[in-house]
């Protein structure tokens, strides 16, 4: 849990990377609004397949990203297996049939598709937050998106906690192995000493948001004159152009889709 929250290493000149935040959460946000109605496999495999061609262009480690995101993998595999499990439509070949487990090759088709549809909706998002400063995306978000700037320090003060936090994660862990509390190779007792161990911290991330909102009141956060940002956030062509080739991008991908007969709405 601690490497999960620590930031990943970056490169601010890369080309993705210096592009404005607002641009890169359009990005997501074109991306997301494409996929969320689809159901068939091609349309998210195209995007995804554009995707991780672009992750260079990020600045970040495919191996550190690799890393990072194995829940959202681990999620999406679920999400994919429940659903080819539980799907209304089990047309096509049996390809599973053992005891209450039936799963066809058109189960197998949502299931897959919609396990890929929620990485390529999720990827994006992801790769927004960690090629951009907290500092960025504060000032971004109010000089762009007009958003009250409470939400925005806010959303900036809970960003920077998140390596502290994995660094209090690492202590009590620490903590607990020096008074001897270990699990051993019980996964019983591992999953007791996680929730315990998840729960002191999130008491402690609680006392310390109050805290820093008190802090933050007492040195003129709560002010609503005279505010100022000390960096100017524009909106370039170049952030307009990466909107428009996402735009494209999910175009192209629903056109090759409705080509091939295969698209069709989740409702359908």
């Amino acid at each position: 849990m601690s490497v999960l929250a620590q930031p990943l290493l970056r490169q601010p000149d890369a080309p993705l990377a210096r592009a404005n935040p607002v641009a890169k959460l359009g990005i997501a946000a074109i991306i997301a609004l494409a996929l969320l109605p689809t159901a068939d496999p091609i349309t998210p495999t195209i995007v995804l397949a554009v995707e991780l061609a672009c992750l260079p262009l990020t600045g970040l480690d495919p191996r550190q990203v690799l890393r990072r995101t194995w829940p959202l993998l681990f999620a999406a595999t679920g999400i994919g297996f429940s659903n080819a499990l539980f799907s209304a439509d089990k047309s096509g070949a049996l390809l599973v049939d053992w005891w209450v487990v039936e799963i066809t090759t058109a189960s197998a088709t949502d299931g897959v598709s919609l396990a890929i549809r929620v990485v390529a909706i999720a990827l994006p998002g992801i790769l927004a937050l960690a090629t951009t400063d907290p500092t960025d995306l504060a000032d971004a978000l109010v000089q762009q998106l007009h958003l009250p700037w409470r939400f925005a320090i806010g959303a900036l003060a809970a960003l920077r906690l998140l390596p502290l936090m994995a660094a209090e994660w690492r202590i009590l862990g620490l903590a607990r192995r020096a008074r001897g509390l270990e699990a051993g190779r019980s996964p019983v007792s591992k999953a007791q000493i996680f929730w315990s161990q998840a729960f002191a911290l999130l008491v402690g991330a609680i006392r310390r948001g109050v805290r820093m909102s008190i802090a933050m009141e007492a040195r003129g956060f709560g002010s609503r004159s005279g505010r100022t940002f000390a960096r100017t956030q524009r909106m370039t062509a170049y952030d307009w152009w990466l909107l428009a080739a996402a735009l494209l991008v999910v175009l192209a991908a629903t056109a090759t889709t409705v080509a091939l007969g295969q698209w069709h709405l989740v409702l359908t």
